[in-house]
């Protein structure tokens, strides 16, 4: 009996070590001011190598695009829509269009109009999807919060 709880046991441990959680995409949030009454908000995403993250503007039918969903603020208001670098577009097989991706690394902007003085806080969430060339991860959201001073 002994023998095989400590056999079940040392193949628990063996797959849970097998089985750690894939996170190749590290974000990062920063605030600039600009002027005394706007800022820019920075959200950067740092991609391992061979994998990459989708651009906001993927054609239906593609990949899930990367999306930013912002917390309406009484000190703040957005100005337009987030803005990205030019993005790498290819034809993916696994969805039979071209894509548009970023590998390594992308800072998406979003100005803001600051309606307050002191400091402000900007808080929102970001739902993207990577994928490498031979598998995808489901979607994942990620929340955020960055001062403005």
């Amino acid at each position: 009996m002994k023998k095989v709880l400590l056999m079940m046991v040392a193949l628990f441990f063996t797959v849970a070590a097998f089985a750690q959680i894939e996170a190749p995409v590290k974000w990062s949030y920063a605030a600039k001011k600009t002027s005394a009454t706007e800022a820019v908000v920075f959200v950067k995403a740092t991609i391992e190598p061979g994998w990459h993250v989708y651009s906001q503007n993927i054609k239906e039918g593609g990949p899930i695009a990367t999306t930013f969903t912002f917390t309406p603020g009484k000190d703040y208001t957005l100005v337009g829509k987030p803005a990205e670098p030019k993005a790498i577009t290819k034809y993916e097989d696994n969805f039979k269009m071209n894509v548009s991706y970023f590998e390594n690394s992308v800072i998406f902007q979003q100005k803001v109009k600051l309606k307050a003085k002191g400091e402000t806080t900007v808080k929102g969430k970001v739902e993207y999807m990577t994928c490498n060339d031979r598998k995808c991860l489901p979607p994942d959201e990620v929340e955020f919060s960055v001062n403005v001073k």
